[in-house]
């Protein structure tokens, strides 16, 4: 393994003490997960999410979608909100 210093903000720090803490682990096990999965990986799951996205084409052209005329929008959301409450 060798060893490397790189420059983090604040915020960044913050985090990976955030995500260490709750894994229970050291901050530079954080980040060498973190770039394991970065490297590893972008293109196969940018080709997953392109073939997910073809061959959902067309997939709710049986389902009725909402008008988007005035006042249908407006009135299906006070339903839901209704349902909701």
């Amino acid at each position: 393994m060798n060893r490397t210093n790189i420059y983090l903000t604040e915020e960044q720090t913050a985090a990976l003490d955030r995500l260490a803490a709750q894994e229970g682990t050291s901050r530079a096990m954080v980040i060498r997960r973190l770039l394991d999965r970065a490297l590893a990986g972008d293109d196969q799951d940018l080709s997953a999410d392109l073939a997910a996205i073809e061959a959902s084409f067309g997939a709710s052209r049986d389902i009725d979608a909402l008008s988007r005329d005035s006042g249908e929008r407006e009135n299906h959301l006070a339903s839901l909100w209704e349902r909701s409450a």
